[in-house]
């Protein structure tokens, strides 16, 4: 299929189907953050082991993006993201069944190993699909999936938490099974060049020889590092040392997250018309 032969509704279309699809996954990675609060109060956890469970979803994540990026390049991104996100969808469903915390810690794990795919098949979504006059303003979109998965979370997870780990923990079950439903219905994977006849230089790996790549991915994970301390514990920071009830501080860290939103769309628009990335 040619990128020319697919209207621009669509494209956004299938834009906005893979950014829910990695909103979801983010509210699950970042959202059992927001259950910190309760793990101490209710299931009689220091901040330490509270702060372990919540870090589970990550590093589950972390090692599986390469694997997911391996899949990707030869099944495509539709089934990717549909089945990444239902098994992500099973394993905090899992989670929410478990009375152990190192069994709901371990599915956590699960879940976000599953989860890492919406990261490598979103992005892959935009370059695809968008040239690369307007793949600034597309990949500000696409990124604001992470700030507004937290977002949504800060608001919902905490609220849910007041019934119980259980319920909690439903909550992101659900819509990441729900958003696999959308990205099997919503979700064409975009045209890839042909490999048959293809120079060997065409194939080669753009990351041998130069190690300009492999300096943006150690300057971009830098970056992410301080964003991902602050999510985890901004919330707790605000009820125990700000003494900001659930509901204040939630609301607070919606608000920040949705101000980072806003500013990556508007850093990518600006890189459009600078024309620098």
């Amino acid at each position: 299929m040619a990128t020319q032969s697919v209207s621009t509704a669509t494209r956004w279309w299938i834009l906005i189907v893979s950014l829910l699809a990695t909103l979801c996954a983010f509210t699950f990675i970042n959202g059992i953050a927001f259950l910190i609060s309760m793990l101490e109060s209710k299931r009689d956890t220091n901040l330490a082991q509270a702060g372990l469970l919540a870090a589970m979803p990550s590093a589950g994540m972390v090692l599986t993006l390469y694997g997911w990026g391996y899949l990707l390049d030869r099944i495509g991104e539709r089934i990717v993201l549909s089945t990444g996100m239902a098994l992500t969808g099973v394993a905090c469903f899992a989670a929410a069944a478990m009375h152990s915390l190192v069994a709901v810690g371990a599915f956590l794990f699960l879940g976000g190993m599953a989860a890492a795919c919406a990261n490598t098949a979103s992005g892959r979504l935009v370059a695809g699909w968008f040239p690369p006059e307007q793949r600034g303003l597309v990949m500000g979109i696409r990124q604001t999936a992470q700030p507004l998965g937290i977002a949504l979370g800060a608001m919902v997870i905490p609220e849910f938490a007041e019934h119980g780990l259980e319920s909690a923990l439903k909550f992101p079950a659900t819509i990441c099974m729900v958003s696999a439903v959308a990205c099997a219905l919503g979700v064409l994977d975009p045209p890839r060049p042909p490999r048959d006849g293809a120079v060997p230089e065409q194939l080669a790996s753009p990351y041998r020889g130069s190690s300009v790549l492999w300096r943006i991915h150690a300057a971009s994970a830098a970056l992410m590092v301080p964003q991902c301390v602050i999510a985890t514990f901004m919330l707790v920071w605000l009820i125990r040392e700000q003494h900001q009830s659930i509901a204040a501080a939630g609301a607070l860290v919606t608000l920040s997250q949705l101000l980072g939103a806003a500013f990556r769309i508007a850093a990518g628009r600006w890189s459009d018309r600078m024309r620098s990335r």
